[in-house]
């Protein structure tokens, strides 16, 4: 199906690995020029050659970042002043106990998952309300709706990007700019592969590993493996296209199953 995006100019943050690298993928797929960002400028360049290679039509982008700090989300913007479609994907995790979670986590978890967002969306929502075109995407979690307890720092600004969300999506009533926000379940991504490779001997099969892994871990999971990075990045390419204007605001799920629903 084609999703209409041709030639539109994204911003995928996170975009070297695990769900960033797939949704820009996707994106790529569908013609879209990808400004590809991480903080490390040779695993960046590495994607960008990744998708000019697979995708020739493109015109991928070198958009290195830290996002979290504002000058360089300033020169990015100086470098980058148009955007039509912004997937906010990077954020960090990490399992904590609450007792263990300071103030300064606190502070940092916030900074790097929801403020960095939010500073993009700040700068450029403004432009896509003028041009009455653009996209917004929140990569969450299961965890925003459904803390597991296992990582109180890491939901909380899940949740929050919930929030912001919908807020900005206020902002857009009768516009062609849409907001929305993604809730990927567990999802089989490098560092999840590598920890379940290395929990089970060598000699068993990957798929074996993953079965049993869930099994023993996840049994409220519905499809009983993990989310492929990929399914989330086909989403989130719908969810940027012109099909799919009437979410507004809206958290979509893709979760597995994990989430129960309540009538």
């Amino acid at each position: 199906m084609d999703m209409g995006l041709r030639n539109k100019t994204a911003l995928v943050t996170g975009s070297t690995k695990g769900i960033g690298k797939a949704i820009a993928i996707e994106l790529a797929r569908e013609g879209v020029n990808v400004l590809v960002n991480g903080r490390n400028k040779e695993e960046v360049e590495r994607t960008v050659i990744e998708l000019k290679s697979e995708f020739p039509s493109t015109s991928p982008q070198n958009a290195t970042a830290d996002i979290v700090d504002m000058q360089q989300r300033e020169a990015l913007f100086e470098k980058y002043p148009h955007v039509d479609i912004l997937v906010n994907n990077m954020g960090i995790y990490e399992i904590m106990s609450y007792e263990d979670v300071e103030d300064e986590v606190w502070e940092k978890y916030f900074r790097t998952n929801v403020l960095a967002a939010n500073g993009l969306c700040k700068y450029y929502l403004t432009k896509m309300l003028k041009n009455n075109y653009g996209r917004i995407i929140f990569i969450a979690s299961e965890e925003a709706i459904m803390p597991s307890g296992q990582m109180p720092q890491y939901g909380m600004t899940k949740s929050m990007l919930l929030s912001l969300s919908k807020s900005l999506s206020k902002l857009t009533i009768g516009t062609e700019v849409t907001s929305n926000t993604i809730l990927p379940g567990p999802t089989l991504s490098e560092n999840v592969s590598q920890i379940i490779e290395s929990l089970f001997p060598d000699d068993m099969a990957f798929s074996e590993k993953e079965k049993n892994f869930m099994a023993a871990n996840l049994p409220h999971s519905e499809i009983q493996r993990f989310i492929k990075p990929f399914e989330i990045g086909r989403l989130a390419a719908f969810v940027c296209s012109p099909y799919a204007s009437a979410f507004k605001g809206s958290p979509i799920r893709m979760d597995g199953g994990m989430v129960p629903t309540i009538f």
